[in-house]
């Protein structure tokens, strides 16, 4: 699995828009795998931020 299917399975799993801290505090991630996932995801569309500095996956 991917770090960025990873990062979207634990923002999914959390069920609530959640930070890139939170992602890291889930899943055990490292920090920048995280940033460069989430720059990757925002790119696609594939994470939205509902609330400022949270994100969760599009529907």
């Amino acid at each position: 699995m991917s770090v960025k299917e990873k990062v979207l399975e634990t923002m999914r799993e959390a069920g609530k828009p959640v930070s890139a801290g939170e992602v890291e505090k889930l899943s055990g991630l490292d920090r920048k795998e995280i940033d460069n996932a989430f720059k990757e995801l925002k790119k696609e569309n594939a994470i939205v931020s509902p609330v400022r500095c949270k994100w969760e996956p599009a529907n």
